[in-house]
């Protein structure tokens, strides 16, 4: 998915579920890591993690809902934060969801020859250091999803 194809989506979405033009730019940006989306409230922009194309698009589609809500409670002037009731509500009436699922951040995985245990880690692991939690066994290397 492409930014122009993002803000197709989020102007869609906007319509539909909050009735409300989204007027701003919204993009995908890399350097988020462990959050789903942000609103900015100077510029009112909104970016995405652009690791949520990896997961099923309802995933995408509530992180754009949650967002949304920040938005237009916002320029409404009404409470925007978490901890509002008004946020709250809104994002249960549209049906945006309230915490980012986790993002996968593991890039080696590692597997017990004997129970079959799997282990991902972000770094590497010297193989005849460490064993199996579970079994005691000899642990291999599965693969490596480093970029």
């Amino acid at each position: 998915m492409t930014n122009e194809a993002l803000q197709q989506l989020v102007e869609k979405i906007s319509l539909e579920f909050f009735k409300r033009p989204f007027v701003h730019r919204a993009y995908f940006n890399a350097r988020l890591k462990t959050t789903g989306g942000r609103y900015h409230l100077k510029d009112h922009h909104l970016d995405f993690n652009p690791r949520l194309l990896n997961l099923d698009e309802t995933v995408l589609i509530g992180i754009i809902k949650h967002e949304l809500c920040h938005y237009h409670l916002h320029l409404t002037g009404q409470g925007f934060e978490h901890k509002d009731e008004t946020f709250k509500k809104l994002l249960v009436q549209v049906g945006g969801l309230r915490y980012t699922p986790r993002l996968e951040v593991a890039k080696y995985h590692y597997q017990c020859q004997d129970c079959g245990q799997l282990y991902h880690r972000q770094r590497k692991m010297n193989l005849r250091r460490y064993c199996c939690g579970k079994c005691k066994g000899r642990l291999q290397f599965v693969q490596n999803d480093e970029k």
